[in-house]
């Protein structure tokens, strides 16, 4: 359901007035910090996932199923982790190639573009 354009007004001032006030928490809020903290989960979880191909092929090899079952489990997890982690930063970390009259800017502004552009078409 779109925002009608006092509510985007609305948060538009409270975006200005969140920046404004704690440029930082706006930082964050905006993606930055979380986008790496996304990516170091997803390199470690990666590492698991290696190690845990290893305890798989180690239990293969020893002919004790509960080490294989043990490394699968650790697989299954660390590849649970990594996809969430990816899927997480996906919103903003993917970038597409600019196209001309893409929406750019704040996120209030993205969001209301479709909203201005159906609104304008009407009139």
């Amino acid at each position: 359901m779109p925002l009608s354009e006092e509510e985007l007004r609305a948060l538009e001032q409270m975006e200005r007035a969140l920046v404004q006030e704690d440029p930082k928490l706006a930082s964050t809020l905006r993606g930055t910090n979380l986008r790496r903290a996304a990516r170091r989960r997803a390199i470690l979880a990666g590492v698991c996932f290696v190690a845990g191909l290893a305890i798989l092929m180690a239990g293969a090899i020893a002919r004790q199923t509960i080490v294989g079952i043990l490394g699968f489990v650790v697989m299954l997890v660390s590849a649970t982790i990594a996809l969430a982690a990816v899927r997480g930063t996906s919103g903003g970390a993917r970038r597409t190639p600019s196209t001309p009259g893409a929406p750019t800017g704040s996120m209030l502004d993205r969001f209301g573009t479709p909203w201005r552009r159906r609104h304008d078409n009407e009139s």
